[in-house]
């Protein structure tokens, strides 16, 4: 399903955002939604304090490690077991 938006704005915000569109080689409507798009993909998710949360949980876990190439060997290992 398809919506009509109308959004107001003065003749030389259109008349800006319709050279770019030329530039682009995009009607004025195409390139309206493709900076929507672009902007819902780059608005942020979750709040900052959540992720940082996250990190900090994260960086209080100890993970096994080992020396890569002790890591590599034991792994190859595993597959020809």
């Amino acid at each position: 399903m398809s919506m009509r938006l109308q959004v107001v704005l003065d003749d030389a915000e259109v008349d800006a955002y319709r050279r770019l569109a030329v530039r682009d080689g995009l009607t004025l409507s195409e390139w309206v939604r493709q900076k929507l798009r672009q902007a819902a993909r780059h608005q942020a998710s979750g709040s900052a304090d959540r992720k940082l949360a996250a990190i900090r949980a994260a960086a209080r876990t100890d993970f096994p490690t080992a020396d890569i190439d002790r890591r590599l060997r034991e792994i190859e290992s595993g597959y020809r077991a």
